[in-house]
């Protein structure tokens, strides 16, 4: 999804008159040519702040001579803080709190990157641009120290940041950043600037308040369902609620007759390969767009999808699960393996459909114009994700295209498909005005993309020991990639590496491993949710392990560490756990501790729960602790937050309702039957953040919800003595 280097959607005077810039500011960023991890954009041959406004520049730090400071954060705010978290790393290096900048969010135009650069998924912001963006601030802040060395005619060694001002040590002499600006601007960008050591950060790694919280707390905070322009009108479409169907014939004569409805027309959405056509009802407010809708008489040819139901397509892949698959990983030999040894145990692990359920539905408003011109402001996890997918759906050039990224209310991986967005355009193509598209909760839930149904075929096998000494993860499910490629594309005699996802990286020293996928045809769409696969494989991995444990006859805790014998940052993570959470002190008769971790692409956490059985058979959740490692962290604030709600996340999809399937349409579309976890129910949640530093950074965002699960079933076990292979399952009837 790069984008070409040419591109660019707004021009300087436009940019200016929008973020409310005076024409003199001192524009610095990063390389047109280069995603966000490239080098820093080299100004040696530009002319500087005094800039005629017809040059194009779009900077990540702007310094008026006012004084004023302008940051951009490439990264959409979808509730895990990027909002402050990005702008915080310029803002330590550049030496300015962000309680005196203004904070401004790009929208997908090229010159602030490309490659995913304005995007937001697998916890990648801070692991992804953690160096780069600092080199913004501290290149600025070089900048400008020897512009004022110049000006003072002074070594620049004598002078130092502070507070947006350079200060001349031996003099005590100070001038702001904004009389410092011009000059700063025509100098050339160190392409290694020096940066400061961590013992000395002001900002990061401390407790910090996010700006992004008075504005949401005050309803001042503008999220895509929030966006109106001039003469626009909304739309409600009518989808099918069989996937997968056609549309044959609409009627919409009662459609016409609702106070308000001007139009009625087809539009198509796209998700991945997949097409689905719909009628959309537009009118003057949503209301009558909605009750238009409701008044539509529609003709689909299901295409035989109404056969379709959750049972036989469970039942199908119980069946896949008897072949071979194709290789993911193999160390060892571990068919002899499992053959010779002593001790041999198998398990089979199902996990749902979900849909990914954000609190605010999906949205976009759309407004096309002549000239292939289009504006778009929506929620969305990527500015250049809408701006990619809308000019390949509508074929119009990226440069035409300007969008208008708002405060998301969640993400969770479904707002990086952008087919509600197109969809939006599409609309505004046909009918010629700017068209507001709100999707209705029960579409948000029932429509999908959804997270897949993954299953799990687990082998594993002893020594007399009980060492463990071979493990196979065989994983049977549809895949996410092949839905969202190109249709005929995906190549089922290669293992799929997201499906597979984190299963060959546990570093658990077992000698023989092998993990297999088996591919399973589906026409449900398919996206990435919260930590991906990871949110299923890590229950079914976890879960086997403690079933090993216990046929060994040991503690699971101390299973696990036997099989880290060397220093790596499972151990660190499991050892602090084991620690914290008081693994070895017993717990009274009926409760129960569970122990899991994960590591993959987006970072690593362990967790303990404790739970305790109840009068009425069931299971209470107690207490959940949590290490997560991290290398660095921004603000611990931000991360206990980010675990705390990746805990209740799957918590919820562990307890509560999947999505199932009958006559071809999904039976749960609605908050009643797809339930959300209630504040009542969430247990008390202590979070240890390892931060020791080192060359790896990790995520935050998805490395919590992982081990969840599994060390919930875990903790299930040593209550009951019931063990969980299913999700969800209800916490009210374990035993």
């Amino acid at each position: 999804m790069s984008a070409k280097p040419n591109q660019t959607s707004i021009d300087r005077r436009s940019f200016l008159k929008a973020a409310g810039l005076t024409s003199a500011a001192f524009a610095l960023g990063l390389s047109a040519t280069e995603p966000l991890a490239g080098p820093v954009l080299n100004l040696s041959d530009q002319t500087g702040l005094a800039l005629p406004e017809s040059v194009e520049l779009t900077p990540f730090v702007l310094i008026e001579k006012s004084g004023r400071i302008t940051l951009m954060n490439p990264r959409p705010e979808i509730g895990q803080g990027t909002y402050q978290s990005v702008p915080a790393l310029i803002a330590e290096e550049l030496e300015v709190s962000l309680d005196n900048v203004t904070i401004l969010q790009t929208g997908g135009e090229s010159k602030f990157g490309g490659l995913w650069s304005q995007a937001v998924g697998g916890s990648g912001s801070i692991r992804g641009g953690y160096t780069q963006m600092r080199k913004v601030g501290a290149s600025a802040r070089d900048m400008l120290i020897k512009a004022a060395s110049q000006q003072w005619n002074v070594p620049a060694q004598e002078c130092y940041a502070e507070n947006a001002k350079i200060v001349h040590r031996p003099s005590g002499r100070k001038l702001s950043y904004g009389e410092l600006a011009e000059v700063a601007s025509k100098l050339d960008v160190p392409k290694e600037p020096t940066l400061k050591d961590p013992n000395d950060f002001k900002i990061l790694g401390k407790p910090a308040p996010r700006p992004d919280t008075p504005l949401k707390a005050t309803g001042k905070a503008q999220f895509g369902i929030d966006a109106k322009v001039p003469g626009m009108l909304y739309a409600s479409v009518e989808r099918c609620p069989v996937l997968g169907s056609k549309l044959v014939s609409f009627d919409a004569t009662q459609s016409l007759k609702v106070k308000g409805v001007r139009k009625v027309v087809k539009v198509e959405r796209v998700v991945g390969y997949n097409r689905y056509e719909g009628v959309a009802v537009v009118a003057d407010n949503y209301w009558a767009a909605l009750k238009g809708r409701k008044a539509l008489t529609v003709k689909w040819d299901n295409q035989n999808h109404e056969t379709f139901n959750t049972v036989s397509f469970e039942n199908s892949l119980r069946e896949l699960a008897k072949t071979d698959g194709v290789v993911g990983h193999n160390a060892g030999e571990f068919d002899k393996a499992f053959t010779d040894a002593p001790i041999k145990l198998e398990a089979f692990y199902e996990t749902p459909i979900i849909s990914h359920s954000t609190m605010e539905p999906m949205n976009a408003l759309a407004h096309y114009q002549p000239g292939n011109k289009l504006e778009l402001w929506v929620s969305s996890q990527g500015g250049d994700l809408v701006r990619d997918e809308v000019a390949k759906v509508l074929t119009i050039p990226a440069d035409n295209i300007k969008v208008n990224i708002l405060f998301n209310g969640g993400g969770f991986g479904r707002r990086l498909t952008q087919d509600f967005a197109t969809e939006a355009a599409l609309l505004s193509k046909t009918v010629g005005k700017p068209i507001k598209v709100v999707w209705t909760r029960e579409d948000d839930t029932a429509l999908g993309p959804f997270r897949p149904m993954t299953f799990s075929a687990m082998r594993g096998a002893l020594s007399n020991e009980g060492q463990a000494v071979a493990l196979q993860h065989k994983v049977i499910s549809p895949s996410i990639d092949a839905t969202m490629g190109e249709k005929g594309k995906y190549d089922k005699t290669k293992p799929d590496g997201t499906m597979l996802e984190g299963t060959n990286e546990q570093q658990y020293e077992i000698p023989n491993v092998n993990t297999r996928y088996v591919h399973a045809e589906t026409h449900i769409p398919l996206t990435y949710w919260r930590s991906v696969t990871s949110s299923t494989l890590a229950f079914s991995h976890e879960c086997f392990l403690d079933e090993m444990a216990h046929k060994a006859g040991q503690d699971p805790m101390a299973f696990r560490l036997a099989m880290l014998t060397k220093e790596s940052d499972t151990k660190r993570v499991l050892t602090k756990l084991k620690e914290v959470s008081g693994w070895d002190k017993p717990l009274p008769a009926g409760k129960g501790r569970g122990v899991a971790q994960w590591n993959f692409f987006a970072g690593l956490a362990g967790q303990v729960v404790e739970v305790s059985k109840t009068e009425s058979g069931g299971v209470k959740v107690d207490k959940v602790y949590c290490v997560i490692d991290l290398g660095t962290v921004v603000n611990p604030d931000t991360v206990k937050a980010q675990v705390e709600g990746a805990i209740a996340m799957a918590l919820t999809a562990a307890t509560k309702d999947g999505i199932t399937f009958e006559q071809g349409r999904a039976v749960q579309n609605n908050f009643d039957k797809n339930r959300m976890l209630r504040i009542n129910e969430m247990p008390p949640v202590e979070v240890h953040i390892l931060a020791e530093g080192g060359p790896t950074i990790k995520g935050v965002g998805e490395p919590g919800l992982p081990p969840l699960a599994p060390a919930l079933a875990n903790a299930v076990f040593a209550a009951t003595g019931k063990r969980i292979r299913r999700l969800p399952f209800d916490l009210e009837k374990v035993s």
